[in-house]
């Protein structure tokens, strides 16, 4: 019977576990365990002690435990059968995890269905050694880097799947976007496999992902790519795709011999035609394009200080207040029915005011709240020639040119019509 004078382990930084392959142990037997280690006793399958670093004699003084299942004497030497367990307290920090196949994520963005790659690397600590050898090694006499990442592969992969997943939903990122995120990312799969690892008695001291990737090949990604190179072309460019469309339709129709305003279409395609590309020029061909295909159009006129569209029948722009004319053409006064000039303010046969409609100019009865023409509401009179304003929100009233708005005589901040002081510069109101 052999009876173990001396007991230690000076393994590798990749084992975690290790058991001492002596199971006949004797009372005054020395176990020396390194600062990095702890050394547990099991008897029967019960763990008994565990000791940290130093030397320790088996006697009833240093393992008390022990002596209630050992009748160890107080002196000479009695064998014994016991197992000593060395565990590792290493922070292990470069445990690689990965994921062998694609996972199938949504893009929450553009919602298109991709596969994604992860891969990235964690590091530990066994902090409860009792715990994780019951647990987690069992009867195995070594347990090692392979045995962990084998035992937990199931795990990261599950919570590394669902943890991508809900963060790209939950934060609206797009999977080519998402390598941004990264940090934040890390952090959040850490709080998901933190507690599963404590359980066992091991401390996740951190968890990183190095990089979530696309295949470059796939059909969905290639044209999402294609797509969004389109589209930053179009922004430096200065054109949509509605309006690359209708260049396309236009330049077909140019190209077409059998389209009678093929001549006329084809010279307006370089100075960008109904798309707006050209400025004055592009507006002036709208218009003739406009012509080639008739249909109802607006009779809106154009600031010629602003360029805001005014609707017809307005004498002031709606949103810098410059002056414009009167009513249009086609206006008859609402009491007698004799037809308006453009420019009066007053019916030339009865002398009863011009009271137009902010929408389409007709005369309306004074204190009318709908106009009988286009069935425009009415809204609240201008504060200087009382025209029914509707329910538009300029700034100037479109007849006699007052501003609607109430502002600060010193520093024309806009005010509230209950406002006895500037919020801006104190001016007393």
């Amino acid at each position: 019977m052999a009876i173990v004078e001396v007991v230690k382990y000076n393994g590798g930084a990749d084992v975690f576990a290790w058991k001492y392959p002596e199971e006949e142990l004797g009372t005054w037997t020395q176990l020396i365990v390194n600062e990095s280690q702890q050394a547990v006793l099991f008897k029967g399958g019960q763990a008994l002690d565990i000791l940290g670093p130093g030397r320790h004699t088996l006697s009833t003084a240093n393992i008390p435990i022990l002596s209630h299942l050992v009748n160890l004497p107080f002196d000479g030497r009695s064998p014994f059968t016991a197992e000593v367990w060395y565990v590792s307290r290493l922070h292990a920090l470069d445990i690689k995890w990965g994921t062998p196949t694609p996972i199938q994520i949504q893009d929450p963005k553009y919602g298109i269905f991709a596969p994604v790659r992860s891969f990235g690397q964690f590091g530990i600590k066994v902090e409860q050694a009792d715990r994780f050898l019951i647990k987690l090694v069992g009867a195995m006499p070594l347990f090692d880097r392979d045995h962990l990442q084998k035992y937990f592969r199931g795990l990261y992969l599950t919570k590394a799947k669902d943890a991508i997943s809900s963060y790209l939903v939950h934060k609206k990122i797009s999977l080519l976007e998402i390598n941004a995120y990264l940090d934040e990312l890390s952090e959040h799969m850490k709080r998901r496999i933190e507690p599963v690892l404590a359980d066992y008695g091991i401390t996740l001291v951190n968890f990183f992902v190095n990089d979530i990737n696309v295949p470059e090949g796939d059909p969905a990604v290639s044209q999402l790519k294609a797509a969004l190179a389109k589209r930053a072309e179009m922004n430096i460019i200065g054109y949509s795709y509605q309006q690359e469309r209708s260049f396309d339709t236009l330049e077909g129709a140019a190209t077409n011999p059998g389209t009678a305003s093929s001549g006329l279409m084809g010279a307006g395609l370089g100075l960008g035609m109904g798309v707006g590309l050209g400025g004055a020029v592009g507006n002036h061909f709208s218009g003739l394009a406009q012509n080639l295909n008739p249909g109802p159009v607006a009779a809106e006129a154009v600031c010629p200080q602003c360029r805001a569209a005014v609707p017809a029948g307005k004498r002031f722009c709606p949103d810098c207040g410059q002056a414009l004319g009167s009513a249009g053409p086609g206006v008859k006064c609402d009491k007698c029915g004799a037809e308006l000039k453009p420019g009066v303010k007053f019916c030339p046969d009865c002398g009863d005011a011009y009271n137009p409609c902010p929408k389409c100019g007709a005369d309306l009865p004074e204190g009318a709240d709908r106009c009988g023409a286009c069935g425009q509401v009415l809204g609240k009179p201008c504060p200087q020639c009382g025209l029914a304003l509707g329910d538009q929100a300029a700034r100037f009233c479109p007849d006699c040119g007052a501003s609607l708005v109430r502002v600060c005589p010193a520093c024309q901040e806009d005010l509230t019509a209950e406002a006895k002081f500037c919020p801006k510069c104190g001016q007393r109101l």
